[in-house]
């Protein structure tokens, strides 16, 4: 049994506010990768939904002149740290277990290499998967956070994600997942 649900992270206001800054149609694609991924490389699903969720709840926004600057953004971004102190401190506030908590907040910090020195880091399973969801759903110019989607729409997408989620769970108890 889940502490939290996805559904208890999406619906919370501090995900609405941060996730219609860096694209909520992106979050939820992000979420549905790293579903099918961490089924792939036996990672824990529910840990891998919610750092997808949530991987990009740190972004600024870069604008100059009124318009989206995405080499500003490139050159200058952190938001991978900014985002995992936000969830950890999200997570813990709405009942997440710490440990589970501390693990997403940490694959959400490392979802990215933009900020880091190239191929100096070793990532754990659960931190590649959160990776390789992201990158799935990347466009060029950073236009995968532009997509559109409705809030119902949205909505019944993570409340799938969630009994995938459980579905899963229950059919492997028995089996370690990390």
């Amino acid at each position: 049994m889940r502490n939290v649900t996805l559904e208890d992270v999406f619906t919370h206001p501090v995900t609405q506010r941060y996730l219609k800054r860096s694209g909520i149609a992106h979050a939820i694609s992000v979420a549905e990768y790293a579903f099918m991924l961490a089924k792939k490389h036996d990672v824990n699903p529910d840990h891998a939904t919610k750092a997808a969720l949530l991987h990009d709840i740190g972004h600024y926004t870069w604008y100059r002149e009124g318009k989206w600057d995405y080499e500003l953004y490139k050159e200058n971004d952190i938001h991978a740290i900014k985002g995992a102190s936000r969830a950890h401190k999200l997570l813990i506030r709405i009942g997440e277990d710490r440990q589970a908590a501390k693990e997403i907040a940490v694959a959400i910090l490392l979802h990215t290499d933009s900020y880091l020195p190239k191929g100096e880091l070793q990532l754990k399973p659960l931190q590649q998967v959160v990776n390789m969801a992201d990158e799935a759903d990347e466009e060029i110019g950073g236009n995968h956070h532009y997509k559109v989607i409705e809030d119902h729409v949205a909505l019944e997408r993570i409340r799938v994600l969630d009994m995938q989620i459980d579905e899963y769970i229950n059919k492997n108890q028995t089996k370690e997942i990390v």
